[in-house]
């Protein structure tokens, strides 16, 4: 009872975009950093290797390899400080936590299987490369009749 209160409380201050990721997606997390009286906006990119929490006690971390050295971040999703979330690659794993990145070094620690395209994905990348190849002949076919009458 008191957890569906506090649920419809919690609920006007979720993120309105969603961000919907998963664990093995590489991410660009964009965060607000204030300096004195100025504030920019930094970008954090890695592997988020977890997630945990519920509703707006919601985090998830994300590592990089920076300088040789990995660094892992912790962030709220619902915060007000996290701007975007962007997903820069969709990876397949069998795992809720990858903390066995951390053992590996070099590009071994960031790699994580790319998620494979289904049978519908495939079928709508053909159709759309035909719509291109078709707007693309319709173009030269356009250009050709202006170059006739123009001559």
């Amino acid at each position: 009872m008191n957890q569906v209160i506090l649920d419809k409380i919690e609920s006007e201050q979720f993120r309105k975009d969603g961000a919907a990721f998963s664990v093995g997606d590489s991410v660009r997390v964009h965060t607000k950093v204030v300096e004195g009286d100025k504030e920019r906006v930094q970008i954090f990119a890695g592997v988020v290797i977890g997630k945990r929490g519920h509703g707006l006690n919601e985090t998830f971390t994300v590592r990089r390899i920076s300088y040789g050295e990995g660094v892992e971040r912790i962030f709220p999703k619902h915060s007000p400080r996290v701007e975007k979330i962007e997903v820069e690659r969709r990876g397949q794993v069998r795992r809720a936590k990858l903390t066995y990145l951390r053992k590996r070094i070099g590009k071994s620690a960031t790699l994580v299987k790319e998620r494979g395209t289904t049978a519908a994905e495939r079928e709508t990348q053909a159709a759309d490369k035909k719509a291109a190849k078709a707007k693309v002949a319709a173009d030269k076919k356009e250009k050709s009749e202006a170059k006739a009458v123009t001559a």
